[in-house]
C-alpha cells in the first residue's frame, strides 16, 4: 500500500516518488534542472533541527531544498507496516 504526503514531511532514510509538484514556474525549471520532476525517487539524508532545510539525494547528487518550497510536492511511500 502507498501514502501520499509532501516532501517537506519525509523522514530521515526514507524515499519516495514524486507524484505532483504545485510550484511557481520558475521554481519548477530550477528543481527539473536539478533532476527533480515527476516520477523522480528522493531520499531524504537530513534534516535540520529546526526544520528549514532539507538534504535530499536526488539521481544520484545531493540537494539541499527549503521547507517552504517541498512543501509544495507531493510523494508517495510506502506503508509501514
Amino acid at each position: 500500500m502507498k501514502n501520499l504526503t509532501t516532501l517537506d514531511s519525509l523522514g530521515e532514510c526514507r524515499t519516495g516518488r514524486v507524484v505532483k509538484m504545485s510550484l511557481s514556474e520558475k521554481m519548477r525549471k530550477r528543481l527539473s534542472d536539478l533532476g527533480l520532476i515527476e516520477g523522480t525517487c528522493v531520499e531524504c539524508l537530513h534534516r535540520t533541527s529546526r526544520g528549514g532545510i532539507s538534504a535530499y539525494q536526488i539521481r544520484g547528487a545531493v540537494i539541499a531544498l527549503r521547507c517552504e518550497d517541498t512543501s509544495h510536492i507531493k510523494i508517495e511511500t510506502e506503508a509501514d507496516t
